[in-house]
């Protein structure tokens, strides 16, 4: 790695002994990747790490485990080294937070998963987790917080390469962490991207424009449905009919993801083997949809295994859309969004 890619980060040892950091600042463009790092004098070395990652929706209809959207509700990690503890983690969180369990929460076990599979143990932290992003609506919360732990803990490593080259090292722990790549994938790179993992362990990553043209709202009721209950209701097999049918309305929705044709988005959300077994368990869920078609969206559909609903329209009358969406929902909210194209910042303070 060159000195301009290492300039501003240290190693884990480095940050605990208080080593001087050698570069005062660094930008880092690599492909799409754009990793930025706080200016750092020559005095000091960081002892605080932030990062601000999105949210998404992820299937839109036939993109069934595979294509995500990143949207601009957030969850931010900080994590700084404590004044004086000299091992553990402290987690707090605040804003949407997970229900308590009994084993280890995401962010401890992401950080697990990270020195198992780099050979970086993690220094002692204090992790402050804030979430703008509704818990089990489908709207990607986990693996939006598994994308910030892995930026976090890349960081703190001194392994700000894997960062750089996230496409390859993160987004497949991701996947493995996750179980599926579609939330997780468009959290860690922005924008709408399309994951296949491959026989060899490897996860093949495609980039979908999104047309300017065409808005997003999201509406949730107040009851959570957690992905494992959501898969429950799936059948173990399809007719040849219905596993024909999806890849061509998928081919229609990527279209229209990328021409912002409404015909093209209107025919390509159907879905023919997930969608209709899902959405009873929403109550409301079909008659939201039908609303928001009436006031004004090409189309709508479960936001990856729901409880939302996400719906495409016209990016300047998504406010109708979206109320509409949530009316008939239980306690239904809704937000408008858009799209998030950029791959997260990682930021490293001095404090």
């Amino acid at each position: 790695m060159d000195r301009t890619a290492r300039a501003g980060v240290l190693s884990c040892a480095e940050c605990v002994a208080g080593v001087r950091a050698r570069t005062a600042s660094a930008l880092v463009v690599t492909g799409a990747i754009d990793v930025r790092y706080l200016v750092l004098d020559a005095s000091t070395s960081p002892t605080e790490w932030g990062v601000r990652v999105p949210c998404s929706t992820s299937n839109l209809g036939p993109g069934f485990d595979l294509l995500g959207l990143a949207l601009d509700r957030f969850v931010t990690i900080r994590a700084r080294l404590p004044a004086e503890r000299t091992d553990g983690m402290r987690t707090s969180y605040s804003g949407h937070t997970p229900p308590d369990t009994a084993g280890p929460d995401s962010v401890a076990r992401t950080f697990a998963a990270f020195d198992r599979a780099f050979g970086c143990k993690l220094p002692a932290l204090d992790v402050e987790v804030a979430s703008e992003i509704p818990i089990g609506r489908g709207f990607g919360s986990s693996g939006a917080v598994v994308a910030a732990a892995l930026l976090v803990a890349a960081e703190v490593s001194g392994r700000a390469d894997l960062a750089r080259d996230r496409e390859r090292a993160l987004v497949p722990l991701a996947c493995e962490l996750e179980g599926h790549p579609d939330n997780s994938t468009a959290s860690l790179l922005g924008g709408c991207t399309l994951g296949c993992p491959l026989e060899d362990g490897r996860l093949a990553v495609v980039r979908q424009p999104v047309h300017r043209s065409i808005g997003f709202a999201l509406a949730w009721p107040d009851e959570p449905l957690s992905t494992a209950e959501s898969r429950q209701a799936l059948p173990a097999d399809v007719s040849f009919d219905d596993a024909r049918e999806n890849p061509r309305r998928l081919a229609l929705l990527l279209e229209g993801l990328r021409t912002g044709a409404p015909g093209l988005l209107a025919a390509g959300v159907a879905d023919r083997l997930h969608e209709r077994f899902r959405r009873p368990l929403v109550e409301g869920a079909d008659e939201a949809c039908a609303r928001a078609v009436e006031a004004g969206a090409y189309a709508a559909c479960l936001s990856g295994a729901g409880s939302g609903l996400v719906a495409l329209g016209p990016v300047g009358s998504m406010e109708g859309v979206a109320a509409a969406l949530a009316a008939p929902l239980d306690g239904g909210r809704s937000a408008v969004v858009r799209p998030v194209l950029d791959p997260p910042d990682v930021r490293a303070y001095a404090v």
